[in-house]
Parts: structure tokens; C-alpha cells; sequence
């Protein structure tokens, strides 16, 4: 047993040490504004699909837009938030993943 834990420590640190520190806050932001954005976009499409839709909407956002998603967590999103998801649906970026993706444009 103590011989696994010596093998698995120094594995764990490269492991751990190879992480880019922003990259890491970067997916826990992403996928905090998932939780807020995924329940807004399921309304209008089925569950793969709002879930591809989310992706792109979260791809084509600035980091400050996740902050201000990631915001509303545990909530029901308001109307503010609501426009946010929407805006940033229909910019380019997210509507060429829809496109790629299968997703039907917002309109």
C-alpha cells in the first residue's frame, strides 16, 4: 500500500502541476454559467440539443459575460440574463457552432 502512495504522489504533483491555474477557473466559470444557461435554452429545444446550443452560446462568450451568467447559479435567470444568453446566441461566432453543430439558429 505505501508503495502505491509513493507512486501515486509524485504522479498526482505532475499532474496537478501541469494545470494552468486559468485555464482551471476558466471551465469552473464555464460550467457554473452552464447551470444558468442550459435551463434558459432547454425551454425552447430538446435536451442534446440545448445542451450543443449551450456549449456554443458559452464558447462565443467573453469572460466577463460568464461572470455575470455565472452570477444567477441556483436562481431562476431574470429577464437581464435572459438577454445576455440571446445576445450573445446571435452573434456569429455561436451561430456558426449552431450551425456545425446541428442546432437551429436563434432568431
Amino acid at each position: 500500500m505505501h508503495a502505491l502512495i509513493r507512486l501515486i504522489g509524485p504522479a498526482a504533483l505532475l499532474v496537478l502541476a501541469a494545470c494552468d491555474p486559468a485555464e482551471l477557473v476558466d471551465s469552473t466559470l464555464k460550467r457554473t454559467a452552464h447551470t444558468v444557461v442550459y435551463p434558459v435554452v432547454n425551454v425552447d429545444m430538446p435536451g442534446e440539443v440545448a445542451r450543443k446550443a449551450t456549449n456554443c452560446i458559452l464558447d462565443a462568450a467573453s469572460e466577463e459575460e460568464l461572470k455575470l451568467l455565472a452570477r444567477d447559479v441556483g436562481v431562476e435567470a431574470g429577464t437581464s440574463t435572459k438577454a445576455t444568453i440571446r445576445e450573445i446566441a446571435l452573434r456569429p461566432a455561436a451561430q456558426a457552432c449552431f450551425a456545425a453543430n446541428g442546432v437551429p439558429p436563434v432568431r
